[in-house]
């Protein structure tokens, strides 16, 4: 097959989208077919690099790393059109998603689309008002969706949301997948000193580590509170946080005004070659997010071996079994109970520990390649057949 994957964000942008798309790619390309990437650069004008088709865009103050473009006319989209591609994925909503429909009308192609992000959690990014900006969400949803064959979501939570805003097309849950290679890596324990000193943690500390865009979503604020808490009942216990985005000033400033300004360690940006070494350098992971549509962070720290203790969300269902690989909470003295209870209890830790990465095959990113290459077909097939029903008069309707 032909296939074009399209999206606003690509590197050198780190986030979910960017992990997914390149995820998706790879394993299309190992499977034999010919893909391509249709995203809006970065920096610089429009061009091609490889694979990819690069259109010249700007930012747009409206979500961190947002991009938006004018170039609607480019010359990629005619040298897209001449290469002539059999489905198209789009990852984004907005801008490239103009142009893959501006490609399938032309070529008469299917659409399949993703929704990565659950947009109702991040009104606060463009209107103070939270009912109206869920209401313009479902109503923006609605209109994107229905252009296209098929949508597809990470997990049964999204799906329900999606089914609660009556989204007309057929919506497949398929988990998007993950490198296991990436973290098929050790981290001796001289490293992990090394770390621990480049990071100014006492080697005797335990690491609480969190990965992830640093937004107000994601809830960092509650760990923070939760953290504060355990400080003060253990000396020993220190919070790294991975990533960057717009709230870090703002949780640097909370963590002064609680007093833990030296048990909470900032590493910002990591590449993602490196990753592995934080992950694995934790002793728990926490989330005390509710945004998220999967969580892929979530599966890259059970890969990496370390047991996860995340706020409770639908999310989770199909990934976290309670006193397997990690825990739920739902309350702060919750929270404080099981860091404390797995920290106290290492026989019951270092089982939950030897479970991790066993409870997480399923999100390989063959899996994930194999999958999506199966709906591709189906959709294809669907649509140059079309949907045939069978009239009493033996009339055919084709119904597109």
């Amino acid at each position: 097959m032909k296939i074009l994957l399209t999206t606003d964000a690509f590197a050198p942008i780190v986030n979910g989208v960017v992990t997914s798309v390149m995820t998706l790619y790879t394993q299309l390309k190992l499977r034999g077919h010919d893909v391509r990437i249709l995203a809006l650069a970065h920096e610089g004008c429009s061009r091609q690099e490889g694979d990819v088709y690069m259109i010249r865009s700007f930012s747009v103050n409206i979500y961190p790393d947002a991009r938006a473009t004018v170039n609607y006319k480019s010359r990629m989209v005619s040298e897209i059109i001449k290469w002539g591609p059999d489905i198209i994925h789009s990852q984004t909503e907005f801008c490239s998603f103009l142009f893959a429909r501006k490609i399938a009308k032309k070529l008469d192609i299917p659409i399949i689309h993703t929704y990565h992000t659950l947009y109702q959690d991040y009104t606060s990014y463009f209107t103070k008002h939270e009912n109206l900006g869920k209401k313009a969400v479902i109503i923006f949803s609605r209109r994107i969706l229905k252009t296209v064959d098929t949508v597809v979501v990470p997990t049964n939570k999204t799906k329900g949301i999606l089914e609660a805003y009556h989204i007309e097309p057929p919506i497949e849950v398929i988990p998007n997948g993950i490198d296991f290679t990436r973290f098929m890596k050790t981290l001796t324990q001289e490293e992990k000193h090394a770390l621990k000193e480049t990071l100014n943690i006492p080697l005797g500390h335990k690491v609480i580590v969190t990965v992830g865009r640093v937004g107000k979503e994601k809830n960092l604020d509650e760990v923070m509170l939760n953290m504060k808490a355990l400080i003060e009942q253990r000396k020993n216990i220190s919070l790294v946080i991975v990533g960057n985005g717009p709230y870090r000033l703002e949780l640097e400033k909370m963590a002064e005004q609680l007093g833990i300004q030296d048990s909470v360690v900032f590493a910002g940006m990591i590449d993602q070659m490196e990753i592995y070494k934080y992950y694995k350098l934790g002793d728990i992971f926490v989330s005390g997010s509710t945004s998220e549509t999967q969580g892929l962070t979530y599966i890259e720290a059970l890969i990496n071996e370390v047991p996860i203790v995340c706020r409770k969300d639908d999310c989770l269902k199909a990934l976290l079994k309670e006193g397997y690989n990690g825990y739920t909470y739902e309350t702060s003295e919750e929270f404080i109970h099981i860091i404390n209870d797995l920290l106290d209890h290492p026989d019951k830790y270092n089982e939950i520990k030897a479970h991790t990465a066993e409870s997480v095959k399923a999100y390989s990113s063959e899996i994930f390649g194999k999958k999506i290459e199966a709906l591709y077909e189906k959709v294809i097939a669907n649509k140059e057949q079309g949907y045939v029903e069978q009239h009493d008069d033996n009339h055919t309707a084709i119904v597109s």
